[in-house]
């Protein structure tokens, strides 16, 4: 991969954008930014197997589910994905059930929850996918009644972002960094959630590309970048592993979706029809039963940095999510609920595991797993998992805007996290 194979960004834009990232303006509740869940010292996620949005406490492994009325109502049904390199021009589809795509369905780019509702103006798929979660109950809209924002979704989805929009565009310091980034812009009332959307999308692009890793070296041709280690568990890979039939590609996904059999747990992403708890993947946006409990296959640079790991982080560690690629149902039935990382929230508890008791349920998420058993020693599984550990790029951890000190509305800043 070069430069070549990623969105041009505007370095203004980028530097709007990441105040923005790190500001809780763009909450309902002013009480929770885009970096409480996708936080640079955790990779771009928040090493929680499902979050704690609106609501939570604190950052990381170290939040809680808060008290009180403020307290959160439910889990964010899936993990919390890494931000690597999702400006790739090549990339089309977006969201662990990829319900957000590019596409003519509406006759406004993509296809996306927002249907025909998308605002104009959007400069490409990133920058559509960022304005979901600012309107998303459990993640940081909140809840009916707390506040404008999450009242207005509840009438329809686009009522809420102009709320959004016009908090921003009252805080002077935001005023005129859009004017200074944006040519079309003037004044604060050109300001749209468009432009809110666009800047975002500069910043993660700028921040978190990464091509920089010892397999990238390897790629150009410098044979001593990796490890005689990193060098069998890429032979593996892309071998008798056969991971690379799906993690195919510059990017290391096929954008396609696969049936794993993940251990579920939480309170799955259900539909208004649904009977139980549970989530049923790409077929609750497609209605296609053959998609039922299938996944995005997730691009892999910096892997290492982002567990847990699964669309609702089943597994702690990399070595736990290879082996269940290489024999999902043994693995499923091996798994054990101490492997989620789940904070402790007592009144959600009686259905954090509650699929296990339906038998139906269990039975048609293994019956959707196609694959057989791969077998491997477990030192080729270490080789592996080291290989996996080369695709971390040398200035991951070190993002060139970082963290700001401060932001325009005033509102406190998720810092660094301590161990």
């Amino acid at each position: 991969m070069t430069s070549d194979d990623f969105i041009t960004v505007d370095p203004a834009q980028a530097k709007l954008g990441q105040l923005l990232f790190y500001d809780r303006i763009l909450s309902g509740n002013r009480n929770i930014a885009c970096s409480t869940c996708h936080h640079p010292d955790l990779g771009t996620a928040d090493g929680l197997s499902l979050g704690i949005g609106e609501g939570g406490e604190g950052l990381g492994p170290h939040r809680t589910a808060g008290v009180g009325d403020d307290r959160i109502r439910k889990r964010i049904p899936r993990n919390a994905p890494g931000l690597w390199n999702l400006g790739a021009r090549d990339l089309h589809t977006m969201f662990h059930d990829g319900r957000l795509s590019v596409a003519d369905t509406y006759e406004n780019g993509f296809n996306s929850p927002a249907e025909e509702w998308l605002p104009e103006g959007l400069d490409n798929l990133l920058a559509a996918q960022a304005i979901f979660p600012l309107v998303a109950q459990f993640e940081m809209a909140g809840n009916p009644k707390e506040n404008e924002v999450a009242g207005a979704v509840h009438n329809r989805i686009d009522y809420a972002w102009p709320i959004l929009t016009d908090r921003v565009r009252h805080i002077p310091a935001y005023a005129e960094g859009f004017a200074g980034a944006f040519p079309h812009i003037d004044t604060a009332t050109d300001i749209t959630i468009a432009d809110i959307a666009n800047a975002l999308s500069a910043f993660m692009i700028w921040e978190w590309t990464s091509f920089d890793s010892p397999f990238d070296a390897h790629l150009a041709g410098h044979p001593s970048a990796l490890t005689e280690a990193e060098k069998q568990g890429m032979a593996l890979f892309y071998g008798k592993a056969d991971c690379a039939s799906c993690h195919a590609g510059p990017l290391m996904t096929d954008q396609k979706f696969h049936a794993l059999g993940l251990p579920p747990f939480g309170p799955g992403r259900t539909r208004r029809f649904d009977p139980m708890v549970r989530d049923v993947g790409r077929m609750g946006e497609s209605d296609a039963l053959e998609d039922a409990y299938a996944f995005k296959t997730p691009m892999l640079r910096n892997v290492a940095l982002t567990a847990p790991y699964g669309h609702n982080g089943a597994y702690p560690t990399l070595e736990g999510i290879v082996r269940h690629h290489l024999a999902p149902l043994d693995m499923l039935d091996a798994w054990t609920r101490d492997m989620a990382n789940l904070p402790d929230v007592p009144w959600l508890s009686g259905i954090d595991f509650m699929v296990w008791q339906d038998r139906l349920e269990m039975a048609r998420l293994r019956a959707a797993v196609p694959m057989t058993n791969i077998q491997m020693s477990d030192a080729e599984v270490t080789q592996i998992v080291a290989f996996l550990g080369a695709l971390t790029g040398e200035t991951a951890r070190d993002g060139p805007l970082g963290i700001p000190a401060s932001v325009p509305s005033g509102l406190p800043v998720d810092g660094r996290i301590t161990p």
